[in-house]
């Protein structure tokens, strides 16, 4: 068995910051860890250290990892404050092929007071055409066409299914997508991706976005004990999102779809500060209540420079297994509210018993492959809300001047 993130952890209990000390894991100073085949990461919080005592502690992890009689080509140790801050990096070994007869490399320490900086991407081709009619680099993201936001004013709204949806039904129609789960106080794609058995993998210092039903994923939920709460302050939870942004290699992309938190809150405006937007969808169900609060995280849109493509009214009826329809939370309330902020409306989506257990077991690609009577009402109310999604898209890319209309004679 190769290296995982269980093994890694198992390792740590052998490492102390002193030898009066508890183990790393006891004492709660081991963050995280990830690892594939021969590469590993840790990061670790031991407090105030000079630069010898934070080499000597990796080397302690070092040493702990190759007990464990696995082949180890790298080992990057991030040591990090209590916002989660990265404030020395010490490295082994490289990105490179391994040898049997190998030896392992010396340690490379970053600078003691510097944040650690991304390893950069491979420059684009000079004949590389823009990803989706947009200049890539204009993205923030190279090689990313146009990220979209998927929010909501408030939780249980099924912001995530629709942006689950909507990012594998646009990879089914050939484009090609990614999904960052960026909810990181309650990420949900785990479970709704079937992610469950597979470990993050990293190369060359940037995480390896997760491939599954045609689309590449990232999410916090991966990177993190699944059952440990995120108590997070505000720049804690702005390091997690510009991680998963800058520290994942997304390669080319037609859409990068962003699940947000729901809410106004720290992640969406890291979000507009740090990217630039393509547009964003606003999720909301029949209820004043929650359309109160989908009028907020619109206007929390427009005032951050940020296009409303379209809202969508999600549980908009019960489907049940005999056919007939169910509407549980009214209808009809999110279109109102829609033509109230004069912003297209994109949809509305039922809910079907399918449609639960295909998230509960992480398959959503079987929703458009429906066998059934409600399943073939999901399949087609989802694609109707891509059709608008597109044309939407499209039409604020010209908007924006990305894109120009094209004429073509036969």
């Amino acid at each position: 068995m190769s290296l995982n993130r269980e093994l890694v952890k198992e390792a740590m209990k052998g490492v102390r910051v002193s030898p009066q000390s508890p183990d790393v894991v006891a004492a709660n100073q081991f963050a995280w860890a990830a690892a594939c085949d021969t590469y590993a990461s840790v990061k670790l919080r031991v407090g105030a250290l000079d630069k010898p005592g934070f080499d000597r502690v990796a080397g302690e992890a070092h040493k702990a990892l190759l007990a464990l009689g696995k082949p180890l080509d790298s080992l990057i140790v991030e040591f990090i404050d209590d916002l989660g801050t990265v404030i020395h990096t010490t490295r082994f070994g490289g990105p490179v092929a391994r040898s049997k007869n190998a030896t392992p490399a010396a340690p490379q320490a970053a600078h003691a007071a510097a944040p650690v900086t991304p390893p950069s991407r491979p420059a684009q081709d000079a004949g590389h055409r823009p990803i989706g009619g947009v200049n890539a680099d204009a993205s923030g993201i190279q090689g990313v066409g146009r990220i979209i936001a998927v929010g909501a004013g408030k939780g249980g709204v099924g912001k995530s299914t629709i942006a689950l949806n909507l990012a594998v039904g646009l990879a089914r129609r050939g484009k090609s997508v990614g999904l960052m789960d960026g909810d990181i106080y309650g990420p949900s794609m785990p479970t709704m991706l079937g992610l469950g058995s597979l470990d993050p993998v990293i190369h060359e210092g940037l995480l390896q976005p997760f491939a599954v039903h045609g689309v590449k994923c990232m999410t916090i939920g991966k990177l993190v004990d699944p059952e440990k709460p995120l108590i997070w302050r505000g720049p804690m939870a702005h390091g997690a999102f510009k991680q998963l942004t800058e520290q994942t290699r997304w390669g080319e992309l037609d859409y990068l779809i962003v699940d947000l938190p729901p809410g106004t809150g720290d992640v969406s405006l890291t979000l507009a500060q740090a990217l630039k937007v393509a547009g964003a969808v606003v999720v909301c169900t029949p209820q004043k209540v929650a359309q109160d609060d989908a009028v907020r995280a619109a206007k929390m849109f427009q005032q951050l420079g940020i296009e409303v493509l379209g809202v969508v009214e999600n549980m908009s009826s019960f489907v049940a297994d005999d056919g007939k329809s169910y509407e549980i939370f009214g209808r009809g309330g999110a279109e109102q509210m829609a033509q109230r902020l004069g912003v297209p409306f994109l949809g509305a989506i039922p809910i079907t018993m399918g449609l639960r257990v295909n998230s509960d077991t992480g398959n959503p690609t079987l929703n458009f492959t429906p066998t059934d009577a409600p399943g073939k009402r999901l399949h087609a109310a989802l694609e109707a809300m891509i059709d608008q999604f597109e044309a939407q898209a499209s039409l604020a890319a010209m908007r924006a001047g990305a894109t120009r209309p094209t004429l073509t004679i036969s």
